[in-house]
């Protein structure tokens, strides 16, 4: 189980943008406040920015580089660590800064004089700075690690979970074959091992798209012997790429619900239809099957496998990865949409 996180990953764009804009607020109210500074506004507002986004940089740097060993302490401690790891850095490039700036005569700083008070009031507003900073990341993590643990949860329920009418159908449909067609009976029976294998594995472990294709090829052939004629199937994915990394059990409980909530129910059966596209940079899976008129139990059964399914694309793709449905008078509409790693295979 992997320890909570507790420090965001400065490494990355939002934390760099975020902090980047907080500094530039803060240079504002600094260069924009009574000052007896006799430079212009404009010109303090440029030579402040730079300096302070510099030291912002320097400490996200560092951080971002340090993190792993940070971590390893208890969130008090580590955050402890990185506060005080950005006021020594702060400190030690503001005085840097300083005797660059008397050496070369630039006078961008203050007069030799006042030396302590540029070196102390840059780390003390840096020190403000960071404190909220890190508070704000320590509260954000936190609720993310909540977020995760919720979506996680509902992950391994689904993970774990294959209705248990469809065992009970699948092992009647395969002691009827054991005399009359040993061999079908032998491959059903491995069909069915599979299928219970991927919702038994480790939550942990992604398989691929391939792999799920693959798995509904067999949850299709079981459900083909038990309902014969009545359910027919037209696949459509010869477009997709089949090695795009995905959770297991992701489209199959789609399909599971497109025979039970559709084609089962109805006396003639169906067509069961499943196609996909590239687009975008996006992948699009449609599972198209008809169905009766809309029974409430059915609604309320049928929406709960579907909000689950959706809070586990929110965990592996957030955002990018989308499930919309459409109900029509004689068909229902799954339609998955998950970014594609690499749009130019």
């Amino acid at each position: 189980m992997d320890a909570p996180q507790w420090l965001p990953n400065f490494c990355s764009l939002p934390v760099l943008v975020a902090v980047a804009a907080v500094t530039e607020l803060a240079v504002l109210l600094i260069v924009l406040a009574p000052s007896d500074e006799p430079r212009e506004v404009l010109p303090r507002l440029g030579t402040t920015s730079v300096y302070a986004q510099w030291l912002a940089l320097l400490c996200v740097v560092a951080l971002c580089k340090l993190k792993p060993q940070l971590s390893r302490f208890a969130p008090m401690r580590g955050v402890l660590l990185a506060y005080s790891l950005i006021i020594l850095i702060v400190a030690l490039a503001s005085e840097l800064v300083f005797l660059i700036d008397q050496t070369l005569l630039l006078r961008l700083t203050l007069p030799a004089e006042f030396h302590l008070r540029f070196v102390v009031g840059s780390t003390a507003l840096a020190a403000l700075i960071a404190a909220a900073m890190l508070r704000y990341f320590f509260v954000l993590e936190q609720w993310r690690e909540r977020v995760r643990a919720v979506a996680r949860s509902q992950f391994d329920a689904l993970q774990a979970r294959i209705r248990p009418h469809f065992l009970f159908n699948s092992m009647n449909t395969i002691a009827s074959l054991i005399r009359s067609d040993p061999v079908q009976a032998e491959r059903s029976v491995e069909d069915l091992a599979d299928l219970f294998r991927a919702a038994l594995r480790s939550g942990e472990r992604m398989g691929t798209l391939g792999d799920e294709f693959d798995l509904i090829r067999r949850y299709l052939a079981i459900e083909q012997l038990r309902l014969g004629a009545r359910l027919q199937v037209d696949l459509q994915l010869d477009e997709m790429p089949l090695d795009l990394p995905l959770p297991p059990l992701l489209m199959q409980p789609l399909v599971e619900n497109a025979i039970y909530h559709g084609i089962e129910r109805l006396p003639q059966g169906g067509v069961l239809k499943i196609f996909g596209r590239r687009q975008a940079g996006m992948i699009e899976i449609s599972i198209i099957n008809p169905c009766p008129p809309e029974a409430p139990s059915a609604r309320t059964h049928n929406g709960m496998a579907l909000n689950n399914i959706r809070s586990r694309i929110e965990y592996h793709f957030g955002r990018r990865g989308t499930l919309e449905t459409i109900r029509g008078a004689e068909q229902f509409i799954c339609s998955l949409r998950l970014p594609d790693e690499n749009p130019d295979r």
